[in-house]
């Protein structure tokens, strides 16, 4: 089941993801570890990245992935790495592993970025769209059925194709943190915290899952 938390406004959704990433990436540190998580793309983490570089956090001990990228040239609007660059802390940069989507070969460039994967991503950070996709897990895409790959290429979506963690790439996260807003995907947030399996992201299968939105009227049927 996941936890939902509904905050007043998408600031304040972002500041709470941060704070439960930051908590996250403390108690990992003081077992001696390293902090390894992977982040998600659009506009609705822009607010949780810049909470993230408020909070002085030891970005040399933290490793980070891409969920997922867009196959499009270096610096293109369209690519996470994009708005991704630009909103997490200069001091985060270093440590995280850009997808290779300007391989020309993506399947072999899909394998080599996955044998980078750690044995377990701490937190994985997701986001939901109007569809009901996460990552670029998107409705009626074959990669729904790939179950022996961490990370594969899918299909054209919205005119691009893209890199993307599968079910068993997500599946290594100790904890799944879905950052939600936006009004349009009420539906969705409905069928994610129902457990509705018509939509992708429903799918996940992530034992530990927290959901921070500002969406009220969208968590009104969980039980």
């Amino acid at each position: 089941m996941i936890r939902v938390e509904v905050l007043p406004d998408p600031g304040s959704v972002g500041e709470q993801a941060a704070d439960l990433i930051a908590e996250a990436v403390r108690r990992v540190i003081s077992e001696g570890r390293r902090f390894a998580w992977a982040i998600s793309g659009g506009e609705t983490p822009v607010p949780m990245f810049r909470r993230l570089g408020a909070l002085a956090l030891p970005w040399h001990l933290i490793d980070t992935w891409q969920v997922d990228e867009r196959v499009a040239p270096p610096d293109d609007p369209d690519r996470n790495r994009s708005l991704q660059a630009k909103a997490l802390p200069v001091e985060a940069l270093d440590g995280i592993r850009w997808m290779p989507v300007e391989d020309d070969d993506l399947e072999t460039a899909a394998a080599r970025y996955a044998a980078t994967l750690p044995d377990r991503f701490d937190v994985v950070h997701l986001g939901l769209g109007v569809d009901g996709h996460t990552a670029s897990l998107v409705p009626g895409d074959p990669i729904l059925d790939v179950r022996d790959r961490d990370v594969a290429v899918t299909g054209l979506y919205e005119g691009r194709r893209r890199l993307t963690l599968t079910y068993p790439g997500l599946s290594r996260a100790e904890r799944a943190i879905w950052v939600v807003t936006e009004s349009q995907k009420r539906d969705a947030l409905r069928a994610l915290i129902a457990g509705d399996h018509s939509i992708p992201a429903a799918q996940v299968a992530v034992l530990d899952q927290v959901l921070v939105t500002d969406l009220a009227s969208g968590v009104r049927r969980r039980r």
